[in-house]
């Protein structure tokens, strides 16, 4: 009859019948983690594929199209700064980046005022509530569609829905497409109607303000303003920079309702007298209308570089109005 160990034995350290584990040599624990590796990269490779034949690949071809002419056809021909020199000299360049810099500091601050007022007015509890922000998230995911600019233009021609309402006021301004002074505001209203995605995550940020805070402003008799300003803004400052961030990027690449409200071909494809020159279409013009890749390929690393600029700074500037919940900047 056998018997288990004894208490005493197994204080000693009597080892087990089966003998003692043995650790892993590193040679095994080698090749085990070659073959974890092995598994990772296989599920990474289709990424590693698309960044690389997608992403990667011509981004240095870009880059090495900017220091060539090159016009689709023909072998490139190495030409140095050449292109660099020729865009700065270019006045239709320098408007290009006029228009897209006033499109950027007019356009994305009034698209974030109203996503964030509508957020705050979406915030109340009342019926109906999950009908509004479907409602207007839609224009979201449908505003940027070339369908929407068509229509967008048809609204904003002569003699169509804002002309008229116009001339019910006694404004005889015609159509705001047609006139170079008046269709970049057609722009800017159009990325405006645009304000769904923002405004869901400025509600998603209203939402975890500690509803304690207000009880305690109203108890020292702030007002509606004062609480916005000194509970709202603060604690809602990291969401606001994100929507700032990804709003100012998303405005320097305008193009396809640029492009579709100004013309679509031809010489007014940026508007009449360049009034939707913006800095992308301009860009699609000198690369394939006019079949000048290289001076294209150009322009784009300095859009490139001037988006991470300002990209820079905002993260830079951050540090001053940025609140987290840690009390840090």
């Amino acid at each position: 009859m056998t018997h288990a160990p004894a208490m005493e034995d197994l204080a000693k350290g009597s080892e087990p019948r089966h003998g003692p584990v043995k650790p892993a040599r590193p040679a095994e624990l080698k090749r085990r983690g070659r073959r974890e590796n092995l598994a990772g990269y296989l599920f990474m490779s289709p990424w590693i594929a698309g960044f690389l034949l997608l992403t990667a690949g011509p981004m240095a071809a870009s880059l090495y199209f900017a220091f060539t002419d090159y016009n689709l056809f023909d072998a490139p021909r190495w030409i140095g700064l050449d292109n660099f020199s020729e865009m700065f000299g270019d006045p239709r360049w320098r408007h290009s980046v006029q228009v897209t810099l006033w499109y950027v500091v007019v356009g994305t601050p009034i698209k974030l005022i109203a996503a964030l007022g509508v957020a705050l007015l979406l915030a109340q509890k009342r019926r109906g509530q999950a009908f509004y922000r479907a409602a207007f998230y839609a224009p979201s995911l449908i505003g940027a569609s070339v369908s929407v600019a068509i229509v967008w233009k048809a609204i904003f021609s002569d003699d169509a829905v804002v002309d008229r309402t116009q001339q019910l006021f006694g404004i005889d301004a015609g159509g705001w497409t047609g006139d170079p002074d008046l269709i970049i505001y057609s722009l800017v209203a159009l990325t405006v109607w645009q304000f769904g995605a923002p405004m869901v995550i400025f509600l998603a940020g209203l939402k975890q303000v500690p509803r304690e805070l207000y009880e305690a402003a109203d108890v020292d008799g702030a007002g509606k303003l004062r609480q916005f300003w000194n509970i709202t803004l603060p604690m809602i400052s990291p969401v606001l920079f994100f929507n700032v961030l990804l709003e100012t990027i998303h405005s320097f690449q305008i193009f396809s309702s640029a492009y579709i409200v100004g013309g679509g071909a031809g010489g007014n494809a940026c508007g009449p007298a360049d009034g939707t020159m913006v800095y992308t279409c301009y860009l699609y013009v000198q690369g394939f209308e006019n079949s000048r890749m290289g001076l294209a390929s150009a322009m784009a690393w300095m859009l490139l570089v001037a988006v991470a600029l300002v990209t820079a700074v905002l993260f830079w500037s951050q540090k001053r109005w940025v609140h987290y919940e840690e009390g840090g900047r």
